[in-house]
């Protein structure tokens, strides 16, 4: 937008995050070992990328200035990683959020953090988004983050540097931080420049700890939280258990809210007004409002300060609830999107490179090799720079799912990836899909403008495939990625259904 002058004032351009040209990194590296990223992020103009979800979207509307090289740690073996045992859940840098969900062991000990994993954007930015991610975005609208905190979460943070002034040696520094104090601000951690997040841990719940994380946006699905919560709550073991007869009674809780202040922050009246006492409906109100006191809610576009107030006092209530009922549920054989095997990402030293402004990029894109330049670009304008234009551009922030790829086998958003993450990937675009959604498509009347369709068609595909049996629910979680711009969704359905041999949609 124009600024004009007034009263002989100079005249000064002032234009809007879109308006302005986004910032071009020259290189990419990709390292084949953790040891080879420390190195390669400690120079100042440096910067780690693993999803990609939030950093391309920043670099988009111009934020890093100055920032001339990525590294994408996405190639280094072992870092995507989830271990149970002792008593201690490690999650690696490179976890997903769709790891988290389908890992069996995190539905038994770490429940908020798969359900709020489960509540992250769609089955495409899943498979790409980090839970590490989400946290050194550190955003307090980020929903992992109020789970984490209640799970009383620790991060672990590396970096290599030099022994001795006067010595190349260089060796591993560690540090430990509680991620209540990692997170600082508004995207403010204590993460140095030249450090990584190598691991979060937190300890596993046991049979005495019950747990639940809910949140409230504005819409059913890619939504940005109003308020979201993490609760934990170890309840006396001589005495009732949750979802049994009685009121059990409480021996600890931890209480976390998220996008109501500029960190996630802790109810601790609500949470000392539990402690040794039954979870009963009164006792329940009373840490409901309780868990208002002290706070200073923020007040933006999603909802004013009042409203959260509120929204506290009552979400408070129902998670209490939900932990004493026993019902805090995970959905059973969520929609992920992803192929085999399931989630991983093909890794090690041989995916090692560097990328610059003339440096090929090498994949097979539908079965066929395909080079070309692309580096500081994203893999959708690499694609459609190779003819791939089927590949929509929508929204270029992962909301709209009209650039939805196949890449190793996993349903992803191209318009959040790195084009150098695709040598020496196998893509699969909608001019490569072989599919009997595709003439169900036809037969449903579900082909509409066309500009949505492919996006569709790749989720739907994948959706298929994952599932022996669809009914509607799965249907709605597989494709909340994906907007359709002409008119309803039920022939989009329809066609899905059908290319599953699972009937019309109930209307």
């Amino acid at each position: 937008m124009l600024a004009f002058p007034y009263e002989g004032c100079q005249a000064r351009t002032v234009l809007h995050e879109v308006q302005r040209p986004p910032t071009i990194v020259e290189r990419v590296v990709t390292p084949g070992s953790l040891d080879d990223a420390l190195l390669a992020i400690a120079d100042e103009h440096t910067k780690p990328i693993a999803g990609g979800t939030d950093l391309l979207v920043e670099l988009d509307r111009a934020e890093h200035r100055g920032l001339t090289t990525l590294v994408d740690l996405t190639r280094i073996p072992g870092l995507d990683r989830i271990d149970v045992s002792d008593g201690v859940v490690t999650i690696g840098p490179l976890v997903t959020h769709n790891q988290c969900v389908a890992n069996p062991d995190l539905r038994l000990v770490a429940v908020p953090l798969v359900q709020a994993c489960w509540e992250i954007g769609s089955p495409q930015l899943r498979n790409r988004a980090t839970i590490v991610g989400n946290v050194v975005t550190a955003s307090p609208a980020n929903d992992t983050l109020s789970a984490l905190v209640a799970l009383d979460a620790e991060v672990t943070v590396a970096s290599r540097r030099r022994t001795d002034p006067e010595s190349e040696k260089c060796e591993r520094n560690v540090r430990h931080i509680p991620i209540s104090e990692f997170v600082r601000g508004v995207r403010q951690t204590l993460l140095a420049d030249d450090e990584l997040v190598t691991a979060i841990s937190f300890p596993a719940l046991e049979d005495t700890w019950h747990g639940v994380f809910l949140k409230l946006g504005l819409r059913s699905a890619q939504a940005i939280s109003v308020v979201h919560l993490g609760l934990v709550c170890r309840f006396d073991p001589t005495g009732p258990q949750p979802g049994g007869r009685g009121s059990p009674v409480v021996a600890e809780a931890r209480l976390a809210l998220g996008s109501v202040a500029p960190t996630i922050v802790r109810a601790d009246d609500a949470e000392q007004v539990l402690i040794g006492r039954e979870l009963t409906d009164e006792v329940i109100a009373n840490a409901a409002d309780a868990g208002s006191n002290g706070l200073s809610p923020i007040d933006d576009l999603r909802a004013t300060a009042e409203y959260r107030s509120h929204l506290v006092v009552e979400m408070i209530r129902r998670a209490l609830g939900a932990v004493r009922d026993g019902v805090a549920t995970i959905p059973t054989d969520p929609p992920l999107l992803w192929g085999s095997p399931a989630g991983r990402v093909p890794t090690g030293a041989e995916y090692a490179a560097e990328h610059g402004p003339e440096t090929l990029i090498e994949s097979s894109v539908n079965g066929h090799p395909v080079s070309a330049v692309g580096a500081g670009t994203t893999m959708l304008d690499w694609l459609r720079s190779t003819g791939a234009t089927g590949t929509k551009e929508g929204c270029a922030e992962g909301e709209c799912g009209s650039c939805t790829v196949n890449l190793d086998g996993a349903t992803v958003l191209s318009c959040l990836v790195p084009a150098t993450r695709a040598n020496g990937a196998e893509i699969i675009t909608v001019e490569g899909l072989d599919h009997p959604i595709q003439r169900a498509f036809i037969d449903a009347g579900a082909v509409q403008c066309g500009f949505c369709i492919p996006g569709f068609l790749m989720s739907g595909s994948s959706l298929v495939d994952e599932h022996d049996r669809l009914d509607n629910e799965k249907i709605v979680a597989g494709l909340s990625g994906n907007l359709c711009r002409c008119t309803g969704y039920y022939k989009i359905m329809d066609a899905v259904r059908s290319a599953a041999g699972a009937g019309s949609v109930d209307r």
